[in-house]
């Protein structure tokens, strides 16, 4: 209609657009699951790789998460 404005949600446009990121990359490896590394990368989030353990290496943990492990 003439006359009507235009509302944008900039919030909503910016998940959009990296929702497309994560398309493009997913499309880029069709056969594999994007791991939790490559989605931080791919959304820009800066969060530092967390050290994973190597098998007879010691010292990361085998839990991934970079804390102590919890039991029951």
């Amino acid at each position: 209609m003439p006359g009507e404005s235009v509302v944008q949600d900039r919030e909503a446009l910016a998940e959009i657009e990296l929702y497309g990121e994560l398309i493009i990359a997913a499309a880029a490896a069709p056969d594999e699951r994007l791991s939790d590394d490559r989605i931080d990368e791919v959304l820009g989030t800066g969060r530092p790789p967390v050290p994973r353990a190597v098998p007879g290496g010691g010292g990361a943990q085998a839990d991934g998460a970079g804390e102590p492990s919890r039991t029951g």
